[in-house]
């Protein structure tokens, strides 16, 4: 593979863009037609896509978290063993006499970092998507279903009383 296929390449994974990617390698090149066809056609040969393929895996084992660390760090949310980290700010007054005897009070604002768990907003989340990706709700669905075909399978309200909302 040639330096400028290399060049290409690594541009490429910027951002996918192959125009982008040939104008950056070939700065002589100004049409963006030219880069175009030029680059879809950099990204057939065999050493070039070979290069982009490994280094997209490289990057993926690296920087992508699999599934299964997704599930643990979606659970963990949901079960809020996950802490966040504010900033607050802590008054502290003190209060001594000048050289006047007069009393005077003087604060002090300090930040502080404090650890608090997950906000429940993120648990109830975490348990979304998880029960989305469990399928949790899709009885539910089958049963909204259900009771519409049993109300008429029109699509209007039937004349019948029923205990469905939708009906």
């Amino acid at each position: 593979m040639t330096e400028k296929q290399k060049r290409f390449a690594d541009e490429y994974l910027i951002d996918l863009n192959a125009t982008r990617a040939y104008k950056a390698a070939y700065p002589n090149v100004k049409k963006d037609e030219t880069a175009r066809v030029n680059g879809s056609r950099m990204l057939t040969n065999a050493n070039v896509k070979s290069y982009i393929d490994k280094k997209i895996e490289e990057i993926q084992s690296d920087k992508t978290a699999d599934a299964q660390e997704v599930m643990e760090y979606l659970t963990s949310v949901m079960r809020r063993e996950k802490s966040e980290f504010i900033v607050v700010t802590c008054k502290e007054r003190v209060s001594d006499y000048d050289e006047n005897g007069k009393k005077r009070i003087i604060e002090k604002e300090m930040p502080e970092v404090v650890e608090i768990p997950a906000k429940l907003s993120d648990a109830n989340k975490a348990a979304e998507l998880l029960g989305k990706r469990y399928r949790l709700y899709r009885q539910s669905q089958s049963l909204l279903r259900a009771s519409r075909y049993q109300c008429g399978s029109s699509g209007h309200r039937s004349s019948r009383r029923s205990v469905h909302p939708d009906c």
